[in-house]
């Protein structure tokens, strides 16, 4: 049975992880201090993956959806969604580490 945005909401850590599915290999992690990740299983060349999608209230019940299917989308080409997400974003800390290279000022002394 899909999640509602009221069950998402109102759900209580317990003393163990818990996992709410909500279809197509999505499902919400309940941690126990009270934190609340999507994230979604899949199969790619025979091995099992976990996709993560982002962190409940930041990522609301419909973008998650969004987002589990644009990665389903992506298996369903060939590509592997993880490993397009942590290509993403190493090529954002290369641009991020640029930029800290470019407004550098150099070391100077004064004795």
């Amino acid at each position: 049975m899909a999640l509602t945005e009221l069950e998402v909401k109102k759900v209580k850590p317990a003393d163990k992880h818990r996992k709410l599915f909500d279809g197509g290999g999505m499902y919400l992690m309940v941690h126990t201090n009270g934190s609340k990740y999507w994230r979604m299983d899949y199969r790619i060349g025979g091995k099992q993956k976990t996709l993560s999608i982002g962190v409940y209230p930041d990522v609301t019940l419909s973008e998650a959806r969004n987002r589990r299917e644009q990665a389903r989308k992506l298996l369903a080409n060939g590509g592997d969604p993880s490993a397009i997400k942590q290509a993403a974003k190493q090529e954002k800390q290369k641009n991020i580490a640029g930029c800290r290279k470019q407004f550098q000022k150099p070391c100077r002394r004064t004795s």
